[in-house]
């Protein structure tokens, strides 16, 4: 028998007389992928790069777009140069620094006062990224014990992944070979927990400080200590930093070493012998850096306290030049814009290690050069870190007022560090977020979520297109620049995560943390 359809009640009735005396909306939304859009690219000083040329809107995809002005620029194949786009809106000046999806496009660009794209020049920032590309990584290779108690410090050597320092709270440091997972060398002559380990720019050398108030230098292919113990603090040493290679004087090293006797003290490594006692804080020192700038490029060291200021320092006369005073609290990390640079000296992945010392201090120059000067001008940018949950950005060279202030963390933040490249800073808090910035102004940027505990320090790859942070939740999280979303989760340790570095040449990353085992992962 037929199935018998009930007539409709009387509120169906209703409602389909209402709906047919509505107006319907007709308009006809073009499809986005049939537009187009003119383009002009400008580089990082401004200047234009080529002539204005119009874009298929399908095709507008980041890498499609580098593959064209690569080609506008004549370069053959080989020697093409991959680019990171940012998008310049003119009125109100705002730059859009994450690089739509074509179908994204027209909507970010609408959102921003842009009515119609297609007959509006679009401005486009090529940014030059580094042309080897570091691989992913998303795995476990080794797991090395060695360490009786947590590891604290972890370091590559600039002239190898192959080499790895750890300090750890069993008053030793160490030396591992990462190619076959096995200690290479131990280093004993501390007496308290090694709070930082050091390789020198040239890759020659290793310092270690710790609680027992003493800096010692070891040679890494021996294992051996270098003279005696550098001493003249009267409390804990909390971190170290090498003076850059190009500022070498007759190719003698200094460091500086940072202590909570409220000094900074800069040393001659060769004697050990103390050149110069940085003194003016009045709280513990908790972070130094020795930047390869100045008025005369001859260095200036930065100091950051619990005494909730910044300092800057002339490294030649070892007199203050500044004093940073806008934190409400003690302040807990700073990094340099070109700190990658000066950790890692001459060496350049897959470039030949210049022959002479002659070579190695131009090539060291020619590397710092090329990052800070901007415009014919020297612009090596700090950026610091505080209790109070803020950040400051500031240009040490344009006196003591901060370019910016970087709000957005609700707890602590720990550690703070800049891209090899420059443009990002990434910022870990105990709020358990990483964020990132724009390096170029302090502009929040993304939030990156995913740790479930307080996220202790981050570590860029040598191509800054990944990130790695480590985290009290045990685990280790990458995240891909370019989306700002999480690459791969790497749960591995048994618990907290400490330490953690990615090796100058992106073939490794290290780690270490509460559960005293290192741990090497690779892609």
């Amino acid at each position: 028998m037929a199935t018998v359809v009930p007539l409709p009640s009387k509120r169906q009735r209703r409602e389909d007389l209402e709906r047919t005396q509505v107006q319907q909306d007709v308009t006809v939304i073009p499809p986005q992928e049939a537009g187009s859009f003119k383009a002009r690219f400008v580089d990082s000083d401004g200047h234009q790069m080529t002539d204005v040329v119009e874009i298929p809107l399908a095709d507008a995809t980041e890498r499609n777009i580098s593959l064209l002005l690569n080609t506008l620029l004549q370069r053959d194949r080989d020697d093409h140069i991959p680019y990171r786009f940012r998008i310049q809106i003119p009125t109100p000046p705002y730059i859009i620094d994450t690089y739509p999806s074509p179908a994204e496009f027209l909507s970010v660009l609408r959102s921003h006062g842009i009515v119609n794209p297609f007959e509006t020049t679009i401005t486009l920032s090529a940014e030059p990224q580094s042309v080897f590309k570091v691989q992913a990584v998303n795995r476990l290779t080794h797991r090395i014990p060695g360490h009786k108690q947590p590891i604290l410090t972890v370091q590559f050597s600039p002239a190898s992944s192959s080499r790895l320092a750890t300090g750890s709270g069993d008053c030793t440091a160490c030396i591992w070979d990462t190619e076959t997972g096995t200690p290479k060398f131990t280093l004993k002559g501390h007496t308290g927990w090694v709070l930082g380990v050091n390789w020198s720019p040239d890759g020659e050398r290793l310092a270690t400080c710790s609680m027992d108030k003493t800096v010692r230098i070891w040679d890494p292919t021996t294992g051996k200590g270098i003279g005696d113990a550098f001493r003249g603090h009267v409390k804990p040493i909390l971190m170290m930093a090498w003076e850059p290679y190009h500022l070498w004087r007759d190719g003698t090293a200094r460091l500086a070493s940072a202590s909570s006797d409220a000094t900074v003290r800069v040393w001659i490594v060769n004697t050990g012998r103390t050149e110069h006692v940085l003194s003016g804080h009045k709280g513990g020192v908790t972070c130094v850096r020795w930047g390869g700038g100045g008025k005369e490029r001859t260095g200036l060291i930065f100091s950051a306290s619990r005494d909730k200021t910044v300092r800057v320092w002339d490294a030649v006369k070892g007199t203050l030049v500044h004093s940073f005073a806008s934190h409400a609290h003690q302040v807990n990390h700073l990094a340099l814009s070109t700190d990658f640079v000066l950790q890692t000296g001459f060496f350049e992945v897959r470039k030949e290690v210049p022959a002479t010392d002659e070579e190695k201090r131009a090539k060291a120059k020619e590397r710092f050069e090329k990052m800070a000067v901007q415009q014919g001008k020297l612009v090596e940018r700090l950026v610091s870190a505080s209790e109070d949950c803020t950040m400051y950005l500031w240009d040490p060279l344009e006196g003591t007022q901060p370019l910016a202030r970087m709000l957005g963390h609700q707890k602590a933040v720990n550690h703070v560090v800049f891209s090899p490249d420059g443009t990002l800073i990434a910022s870990c808090g105990w709020d358990n977020h990483v964020k990132i910035w724009s390096a170029r102004d302090g502009r929040f940027i993304k939030t990156l979520l995913g740790h479930v505990g307080p996220v202790y320090l981050a570590a860029f790859s040598a191509d800054s297109r990944q990130l790695v942070s480590a985290s009290k939740d045990t685990t280790l999280k990458t995240w891909n620049m370019r989306t700002l979303k999480l690459a791969t989760d790497l749960p591995g340790h048994e618990d907290e995560v400490y330490a953690v570095h990615w090796s100058p040449d992106g073939l490794r990353i290290g780690s270490g943390g509460k559960d005293k085992a290192v741990r090497l992962w690779m892609n």
